[in-house]
């Protein structure tokens, strides 16, 4: 035909066409697999779950304290005190035990109840001071309140308190609840970092490959030690109560039991 000219591509730019078909046939199968361990990755953080700051929750009307207790007054002068989510995002599913009875004076720092996993145990102590009018039964029998409804369902005391203003000026509310909650579990990895060296060999326990984020409920896949070593060293309640059960008088002194 006039004016129609045929070129064949691979006598003209063939080496280039060559090297594009090349490039895609290697970067197809490429792209599946990483893909594949995308979705991978994304299924295990998602079976174990990742501890953030965005996975706590923190209600913006309560007070919390720096041992991870909380603290709400109502209309009638009561305050509901618990355990913040942080703590039960470290634990895990726990039982609830040795809990004080309605009547009971008490002070801030003191013994408020045992959280126990898996024959573990951890003390909470109290973030004021006052009179125990009411203790949450329902948690002994069904512990799982906690986990689900920490600050409403999951309370564990009603106390009339009497230092209030007082003993709450030091907490955290609202925004300031919510900086301070994510310096924690960068703190809490601080921790980890060097109780795990000293307890454990395989610190694999604690952390997922991207950006070495913590997994949730870290404490639980750990021995006893670094348990002790969170109630002293990262809660830091130096009270008069032991800060580990299991450990006798021969440690603490008969004055503590």
């Amino acid at each position: 035909m006039d004016g129609f000219t045929y070129n064949n591509i691979f006598e003209t730019k063939g080496i280039e066409y060559v090297a594009i078909v090349v490039f895609f046939a290697i970067l197809i199968p490429f792209w599946i697999v990483l893909n594949r361990q995308v979705k991978a990755t994304k299924q295990l953080q998602k079976k174990l779950g990742i501890l953030t700051a965005k996975a706590l929750r923190i209600p913006q009307g309560i007070f919390f304290n720096k041992d991870h207790t909380w603290a709400h007054m109502d209309k009638a002068g009561l305050a509901r005190v618990g355990m913040d989510d942080f703590i039960l995002h470290l634990i895990g599913n726990v039982t609830v035990k040795r809990m004080k009875k309605p009547g009971d004076s008490i002070q801030k720092g003191d013994f408020l109840a045992e959280i126990e996993h898996e024959g573990i145990s951890l003390k909470i102590y109290s973030p004021i001071s006052g009179e125990i009018i009411d203790n949450n039964q329902q948690l002994i029998e069904n512990p799982e309140l906690l986990n689900d409804d920490p600050y409403m369902k999951g309370w564990m005391y009603k106390i009339k308190p009497s230092r209030w203003i007082a003993e709450t000026s030091s907490f955290y509310l609202a925004e300031e609840a919510s900086n301070w909650s994510a310096k924690e579990i960068e703190r809490f990895k601080d921790f980890l970092a060097a109780s795990v060296e000293r307890y454990t060999e395989d610190p694999s326990l604690l952390v997922l490959q991207d950006g070495g984020e913590l997994i949730d409920h870290p404490l639980s896949e750990l021995p006893p030690e670094v348990w002790q070593d969170f109630q002293h060293s990262f809660l830091g309640n130096k009270s008069k109560y032991p800060h580990f059960r299991g450990l006798g008088k021969q440690e603490y002194g008969p004055e503590y039991f």
